[in-house]
This record gives C-alpha cells, structure tokens and sequence, in this order.
C-alpha cells in the first residue's frame, strides 16, 4: 500500500503555501514533477506515494485513507512552535477548533478509523512561515526550508 501525501495551505498567502512547494519538492524526488502552481494540476499519483494539494482539510479526504500504510500532512505554521520544521506523528482523536471551517489532521484520522476501524501511520510535517501577505511566492525564510522538510518527510517514509 502506497503512501498518501496531502499538502495545504493557500498559495496566495505567501508563505502560506510552503506546503505546496514541499510537495513538489517530494515529487520530484520520487521520480515525478508538479507544476509552478496547483491551479495547473494538484495531484500526482507515483509508484510509492500519492500526492495531493488542498486549500484545506475536509471530512471527505479521511474516506481514502484505507488504502493507505501512511498518511503524510504537509502545512505551514507561524511560530506556535519552536522547530522550523515540526514532525509529529499522529493518532487518531477529535480536536476542537475555534473555527467551524477547521479540520485537523487528527481529526481527520479520527473520522478514518470510525469509518473504517482502522487508521494509517500518520505524520504531521509543520514548516514555519514567516510572511503571509497576499501575494504568491515564498518568502527566502521559507523557502530555504523545503529542501530540509522533503528530505525530513522522506527519511520517516522509509524512502
């Protein structure tokens, strides 16, 4: 069973879309290639790893987790913790939002096992953003980090 990467965030909030471009990075890493932007294609299906871009996370997404060992998200944060790039695995529980438009990873994975009595391996990658304008592009800050996030993604994937 392959593993299933997921990447949101808006690319039209500068650093907000970091995750965007760590998924192209793992793309390419894994033998395929995404396009400049996720309006021209947002998924890519390779031998090892499905990848897939979202503005954000919905209930739906948890339906496609079993027929996945592994689930990878990929978002932006903005300091609430001190490493620049934050790995985290998951379990499956709820977790309130304050915003009723918010899923989290978690929670996702808490609608995937009642859904399906089970849940994947799941990791949460965090890389920090450091300017959220409305404009598309990452700030240097950023950027600089997506080498390190892909390669941090594909050590924990085994690959």
């Amino acid at each position: 069973m392959p593993t299933l990467i997921i990447a949101y965030g808006n690319t039209d909030r500068q650093d907000d879309g970091v995750a965007w471009q760590v998924l192209r990075e793992l793309a390419s890493r894994l033998g395929g290639t995404l396009p400049e932007t996720p309006q021209e294609c947002s998924e890519l299906s390779l031998p090892s790893a499905d990848l897939r871009y979202l503005l954000q996370l919905t209930p739906e997404i948890a339906d496609e987790f079993e027929r996945y060992a592994q689930v990878v998200f990929i978002d932006a944060h903005t300091g609430s913790v001190a490493e620049e790039i934050h790995l985290e695995e998951l379990e499956g529980r709820y977790q309130a939002s304050p915003l009723t438009h918010h899923l989290t990873p978690a929670s996702c994975l808490a609608i995937a096992g009642a859904l399906h009595g089970r849940t994947p391996r799941a990791l949460l990658a965090s890389v920090r953003g450091y300017e959220f304008g409305f404009v598309q592009g990452l700030s240097a800050r950023a950027a600089a980090l997506v080498p390190a996030a892909a390669e941090a993604i594909l050590a924990w994937m085994g690959a």
